[in-house]
Parts: C-alpha cells; structure tokens; sequence
C-alpha cells in the first residue's frame, strides 16, 4: 500500500520534536516499514520542510508568565528543569525552563513572582547561566546561597498561593516546599495546567522515535527474568504493584532501547509492575518495529500512554511502592485519590540496574576498547591539526572518528570543548557565539561519550596545546594525583561514595585548591551516562557495589584562565583481601605527558601511570596503524 504522506503529516511533527538519530529514517522502521525507497525519499523531503522547535532566547517570556500568574492569583510559580520521567535529558515539549529563560543547562530551577525572577544553579553553571539569560528579567543565584526553598521563603507571606505542576514535580520535593510555605503561611498548589504551556504557542509535541528489542545476548538477562525478580522485591515490601516512572529503568527492566529523549536511547512511557513478573506498558504502539510486540511476550501488556491515569486508578485497594524522591505529585495524589495504600521506597530496578551483569560488564570493555582507540585517532589529529580550528570543529572531528564505529549510535551527552579559559566552565556548551579557537600555550579540555550498543562511554582528557606554563602544569598533576589515587583505593564493603570522595581531592586541598562538583557518577550500559544511585561525592552515602560502574573525574576550574578535568570510568571489583572492594580501570587512552610536572608524583604514582600507559599501548595499539600508532607509543612511553 503506497504511503500517505498526509496521513504521515502529525507524525513528521513529532519526528521533528525528537532528537536526531544516527540512522535519519530509523523513525520509518516504526511509522511505515514498507515504504518504498522512492517514498522514503519524498517522506524525508516533507519531513526537511517541518519547522524545528525554537527557543531562541526571548525576554518577554517571564513578563508573559508573570501576567499569568496574576491572573491565576498565584504569588510565584515553580519551574524545574523536568519532565513526568525525572530524568537527566528530557523531551522537548518539557525543556519549559530552558524556552522560558533561555539557559541550556541540564539541571536548574527557577522561581517566578509577579514582579522578580531568579535562576538557581549549581557550581557547574555559575558562569554559564549569566551568559545565557537576560539580567533584565531574571537573576542568577547558586543554589545553596541560599536554597532556593528558603529564598522564596522570605518572598511570600500568609495568604499568597505558590502554583506548581504536580506532573513534574516529585512527590517528595512538593511534600518540601509545602512544608516550607506552609511555616510562613503560604499555600503550595497544585495546578492542572501549566501555565507555560498557555503562553508557549509552538510547544513541541511527544516525540516519535522507533523502539527496538534489545537482545539478550547484551543485555546478559531476558526480561522475564528481570520482572520475576524485582517482582519478588516487590513482593518483600507488602505491595502488589510497583509504578515506574524513570525511563531508564523501564528500558532496562524490558529490555528495549528507543530515542525520544537526547543522547540517551529511552522511550517516552510508563509501567506498572506487579508483584508477579507481569508488567503493563504504557506506550504508543505505533513506534513498535517488527518483532517487539514478540519480544515483550505474554508477561508484559501494551496500552496506550494516555491511560495512564485509568492504569492508577485500577490500582485501588491495593498498595503499591513508589520512589518519593521521582515518582511524581500526581502519580503520588492520583493514586491515594483510588484509594491505593501508598509503600515508599526505592525504584526496585535502580539498585539491579547498577549492579552490572558479566555480559554487560563484557560488552561494555570492548566498547571501550574501540572508543580509546577512536579518542587516539583524535587525539593525534588536535596535535597535528587542531590549532587555529574553533571548538566546533573540534567536536565535529570527535564524533566523525567515533561514528565509523558501525556499533556507534551518537554522543552519549554533548561534547564539552572548552579551549582556553572555557574549559573553567565545568558544563560549557559551544556555540558560535561562545567558541573560542584553539591555541598554543594553555589546555584544551575535551569531555565528551558515545553511546554504542554493548556500552555507554564517557571520558575526558585535557591536552597541552604547545609549552604550557609551570603554574597549569602544577595543577593538571594535582588533578592527576587524585586521579590516580580513585583508581587505586582499595575499601571495605558498604563503604560510600562519601568516603572516596576525599582521596581525589587531597593533593589540591595541600595546595589550597579544590572543584565544585562530585568526583564520580554511575554509568549505564547503553543507557544513561549519568546513573544512580552509586556515586562518589560528598553527598553520597549509597554503599558502592561490585558490578557498578562509575566515572573518575577530578578536576580544577580557574575562572578566566583554564579548566582540568581528567576522567576514566571504573567497575567496582571483589578485591583479593576478603571483605574490600577496589576499582578497575575500563577506559584506556593517554593522559597528556607534556602537561605533567613529573617531580611532583611519587614513585608509586609514576608506577601506576607507567603502568596503565603500558596497558594502553598493549590494548589500542592493535587498533591503530601508521601515525595514530606511533602517536600512540610516544605518548605512553615510560616517565
């Protein structure tokens, strides 16, 4: 049957609100797997004349929404940057915060009055947020100077109403500002529109992105077994039902990978698993490819997203675990108001999800293998040919030598290229209006990932551009030291993150020096790049576990001068002393030699560095031929 491109014409809307894949036409595998080349050709012709989503920055958005609120009688409205799924990359129809202020940041919140706004940010934006907001509308604060909570606090008083969208919003977080507000005699409500959406003319709609099975031989376990087992914990709490909303938990949990969110390969829906295995998809079945609908199998049932809400509500009587700190406000009310007795605890797929299988862990070395070996090709190239090239171009060179990986399916979080002092910006997005060209005598700092289909990745290297001065010298090897000195605790099971996150920062705190973020984040197997609940931070008590993978990055930001940041990722391992963990390296590429101050190492420093280059050698080497390779052996020659 020939295509109907009218018929097509909602579709391409939604395709156009979605992330870009690297396949293009991966979409039409879903929407009209039988077309014809020739109407593949004129599909993507129509699709090319479907106006992007803009949000192109404009300061007569906040007057707008605050107009609004004046009309709803509401004091102030609360804006997160976040979707019904909680996560880190949302869809576009959400990026409210991001179309209201104009910040492109992946995590901020905004306060708006009827007559102040303010942006809170934490130290990874203190400079990116003012670049991209305009001061006349809004201010920029960091998000403990003071919590945005108690900032608000002394905005309102008795009587005023404090609008928020239970929708985005989670449980646990609107029980807080309710509480907050409540002492100062304010009123927290909950709204049944948001309000940005009322003046948001052009909002994206949902996203339309393929969904694929993924296989077993990858994942490592069927999805039966995975909903047995979490079942089973569900089952341990007293509930019958458990609601996820998270969608990497849901992908991992059926095994499927998608493409509506940026970077990361999710699938917009929700699920509701029962405490025996069988779970109920909330999904739009018109992006299922050939042999889902088989690979999901009888313990799973497919429903439209838009009932949801019914899926709830059918839950009365019944109790059932959610996570407070993601599932949502309305997720929390909407099942309370069914009479559903409401069991609080962790996303039971999170903690399984972290622990990482032997195939996973399998895979995911040799996704690294082949990613070193493209980050040498790059490598080699910005010394030989980045010079005078913008950031832009760099990150264009980076995913071009990834990308002939025929595993490789993108970035696994945008590259940060930070030449010269944009490399202090801990998150800096290029653009052309911000890109600095790369030059000689300071750091280029590149962080960048990629998603590939037996592993996610994610790595950062800063490179001596020329002779670098003593003084960043210095610095970039007191970033190393810590470094190494992650890579080589060894640390008594049920240790957190917390305990770890000091041994990166020692050799900077003997120099007065320290970095405004955590030391390491979880890591998923072609999912998230950024993945709970194992880290290492100040902040992080979870126990850390063998299976888990985590990210190694110490760094050190001088505003307006450069930035350092060196990471590999880690697999928490059994040690051979009984009842220690320790980590093993996974990532292997070359730290930059040059911008080593060698006297400052110790011997069992230089060992260790000596050590993981011979292992790089031994591993990439293989894979590289003529000057990547000899590139590659200079650089990890012995100190």
């Amino acid at each position: 049957m020939p295509v109907d491109l009218k018929a097509l014409k909602p579709v391409l809307a939604r395709v156009r609100a979605t992330p870009a894949a690297k396949d293009p036409g991966d979409w039409m595998t879903a929407a009209c797997p039988s077309a014809t080349a020739a109407e593949r050709a004129a599909i993507a012709e129509a699709l090319a004349k479907v106006p992007e989503p803009s949000f192109a920055r404009d300061a007569s958005r906040i007057p707008a929404l605050q107009k609004r609120l004046k009309a709803l009688k509401l004091a102030a409205f609360l804006v997160p940057r976040a979707d019904e799924h909680q996560g880190e990359y949302i869809v576009a129809r959400a990026e409210r915060l991001k179309w209201l202020t104009g910040f492109t940041g992946s995590a901020g919140f905004v306060i708006v009055l009827q007559k102040e706004a303010a942006l809170f940010v934490d130290g990874r934006y203190t400079l990116q947020a003012p670049a991209e907001t305009d001061a006349s509308v809004i201010t920029c604060r960091h998000f403990k100077k003071p919590p945005a909570i108690e900032w608000l606090a002394e905005k309102v008083g008795k009587g005023d109403r404090v609008g928020f969208d239970p929708r985005v919003t989670p449980m646990r977080e609107a029980e807080r500002w309710r509480t907050a507000l409540a002492k100062v005699g304010a009123e927290l409500v909950a709204l049944d529109e948001n309000p940005i959406d009322a003046i948001w003319k052009d909002q994206p709609g949902d996203p339309f992105a393929a969904i694929h099975a993924y296989p077993v031989k990858l994942a490592g376990e069927s999805s039966a077994d995975k909903r047995a087992r979490i079942g089973a914990d569900i089952a341990a709490r007293g509930a019958a039902a458990a609601v996820l909303n998270q969608l990497d938990s849901i992908a991992w949990l059926l095994n499927v990978r998608g493409g509506d969110t940026p970077a990361t390969p999710l699938v917009q829906s929700f699920v509701i698993l029962a405490a025996d295995g069988h779970a109920t998809w909330f999904v739009d079945e018109a992006k299922f490819t050939g042999g889902l609908t088989a690979h999901l199998g009888n313990g799973v049932t497919v429903q439209p997203i838009g009932a949801f809400a019914d899926g709830l509500k059918d839950l009365a009587g019944k109790a059932v675990t959610i996570e407070p700190e993601t599932a949502t406000a309305w997720i929390a009310e909407t099942l309370k108001s069914a009479g559903a007795t409401l069991v609080e605890g962790q996303d039971p797929s999170v903690l399984p999800k972290a622990r990482k299988n032997a195939v996973e862990l399998a895979g995911t070395r040799k996704a690294h293998l082949r990613d070193g070996a493209a980050m040498a090709k790059f490598l080699r190239w910005v010394d030989t040919r980045a010079v005078g090239q913008g950031e832009l171009a760099v990150m264009a060179k980076l995913e071009e030598i990834r990308g002939a990986d025929p595993l490789h399916r993108g970035a696994s979080f945008t590259t940060i290229a930070g030449a010269g002092s944009n490399g202090a910006i801990v998150h800096y997005r290029s653009s052309p209006d911000t890109e600095k060209v790369v030059e000689k005598g300071t750091f280029l700092l590149i962080d960048s990932g990629a998603q590939y289909l037996d592993g996610t990745t994610d790595i950062t290297r800063t490179i001596a551009v020329g002779s670098v001065p003593k003084r960043l010298k210095e610095h970039y090897t007191r970033v190393l030291k810590g470094h190494i000195a992650v890579a080589t605790a060894r640390f008594p099971k049920g240790t957190g993150g917390i305990a770890i996150d000091g041994f990166a920062r020692r050799a900077l705190w003997q120099a007065g020096l320290d970095f405004d973020h955590g030391t390491g984040h979880g890591v998923g197997v072609y999912l998230g790049v950024h993945e709970g609940p194992g880290r290492i931070s100040p902040l992080s008590q979870v126990p850390l576990e063998p299976g888990m993978i985590l990210s190694n990055e110490p760094g050190y930001y001088e505003t307006g001068s450069h930035g350092i940041r060196l990471e590999n990722l880690v697999v928490v391992t059994e040690s051979a002393m009984p009842g220690f963990l320790e980590f093993e390296t996974i990532t292997f590429c070359p730290f930059d030699r040059r911008a080593i101050a060698v006297g400052l190492l110790t011997t069992e420093e230089r060992a260790w560095l000596n050590g993981y280059h011979a292992d790089v050698r031994r591993k990439l080497g293989p894979r590289l031929a003529g000057a990547d390779k000899a590139w590659l052996e200079r650089m990890t020659a012995p100190l």
